[in-house]
């Protein structure tokens, strides 16, 4: 049985909400509470857990993304006399303002399809990662990462293919994630052999 001090605790975490600022995450996704989306989206499908942070940052469809998960952000400028925003014209913490060159240089950070992102992970901004990539918890991504690797470590380098090339290759014209509800449905029992998958699907 549950104590009353973890439910409490747990109600609290959800009361805090979450901040959504110009994104649009589709209805059938899910942003966990205390989480940030600036100049974001989400596909269908998706999830963020607890304290994430998203800038300019495109999700893509049945992506699972763990706790405190920061993607995206601000590029100082290393290449100025100064780093400090102090001397830049947008808005930020500090007030002051010694001088008002402009700077901006976002970039978009791109996550595929049927990503996994374990906890803790940091992703540079305008990286991209590959459709069913997996990212291990606490993994410093600061390049592309393939479609179908598993990377870890800080930086993050790759650890292993999920699958075989060919594999890989039928998988990607598959693009599954794209298909309908009803499609993936009727399909959904071979999802537990990606080869049989494909066969049946004349990929392989």
């Amino acid at each position: 049985m549950r104590s009353l001090s973890y439910i409490y605790s747990r109600v609290l975490r959800k009361l805090r909400g979450s901040a959504i600022q110009n994104s649009k995450v589709h209805p059938t996704s899910k942003i966990e509470s205390g989480s940030v989306l600036v100049n974001s989206s989400f596909d269908r499908h998706s999830f963020c857990g607890y304290d994430c942070t998203f800038l300019n940052t495109r999700v893509g469809a049945f992506c699972s993304i763990s706790n405190d998960v920061v993607v995206g952000g601000a590029r100082h400028p290393i290449e100025y006399v100064s780093t400090s925003p102090v001397f830049l014209s947008h808005k930020d913490s500090v007030k002051t303002k010694l001088s008002r060159h402009v700077y901006s240089t976002a970039l978009e950070t791109q996550i595929g399809n049927d990503v996994w992102i374990g906890e803790r992970v940091l992703i540079k901004e305008g990286v991209s990662i590959g459709d069913g990539a997996v990212i291990g918890m606490g993994s410093v991504v600061t390049k592309d990462v393939p479609p179908y690797t598993i990377v870890g470590g800080n930086p993050a380098k790759l650890i292993r293919r999920r699958f075989s090339d060919d594999v890989i290759a039928g998988l990607g014209r598959l693009q599954w994630w794209s298909l309908s509800d009803e499609e993936i449905r009727a399909m959904a029992p071979l999802f537990v052999d990606p080869v049989a998958l494909l066969k049946e699907k004349g990929l392989l």
